[in-house]
């Protein structure tokens, strides 16, 4: 049951992505053929059930970025506060620098844009954590701090009415430290 649903969220994920970078566009760079991508998704993107549409959850991300000599690392926990279960839910990373052309993401992450990658959170119980999730993200150039903006792109359908503990923006020096959220 596990399975099926992060394949679910997969073909989420890959779903968009590809849907934003265009027929002419490089698959999963969002712009790359002139085509603006899409803030969010108009409404439930993906196979969303009425129990799913109806649900109510409280998502938050809590981690730490790092900038270092035009690598930044982001680490972060995906949490469902509840009062339901999140089947699957895809987070967005927007930062202000570009990436560099070549990117190797983790597992169940996407390249969206010129400034964006979005990843998977795997299920959230209640009361409990999705995948961890951690990436070293190549910038183009060698930025002396990097904007990095955190939210949940699609949550399956759930309500959240808490949007405070998963909207965040975190300013990176190129300094090494970690900056936590």
């Amino acid at each position: 049951m596990r399975a099926a649903a992060a394949v679910v969220v997969r073909s989420v994920v890959a779903s968009l992505v590809l849907g934003l970078a265009g027929v002419a566009g490089t698959a999963g760079v969002a712009g790359a053929a002139g085509a603006a991508p899409a803030d969010r998704p108009a409404g439930p993107v993906g196979p969303v059930g009425p129990a799913e549409a109806d649900a109510e959850a409280d998502v938050a991300y809590h981690g730490r970025v790092s900038l270092t000599r035009g690598r930044l690392a982001v680490w972060l926990v995906p949490e469902n506060n509840g009062p339901a279960v999140v089947p699957g839910a895809t987070l967005r990373l927007r930062l202000s620098a570009d990436l560099a052309a070549e990117q190797r993401l983790t597992e169940g992450c996407a390249r969206a844009g010129m400034r964006e990658v979005l990843c998977e959170t795997g299920s959230m119980p209640l009361h409990g954590q999705g995948r961890h999730i951690g990436l070293v993200l190549a910038l183009a150039d060698r930025p002396s701090e990097v904007v990095v903006r955190v939210d949940t792109w699609w949550n399956g359908g759930a309500t959240d009415r808490n949007l405070v503990n998963n909207e965040h923006a975190v300013l990176a020096l190129d300094t090494g430290d970690a900056y936590a959220f």
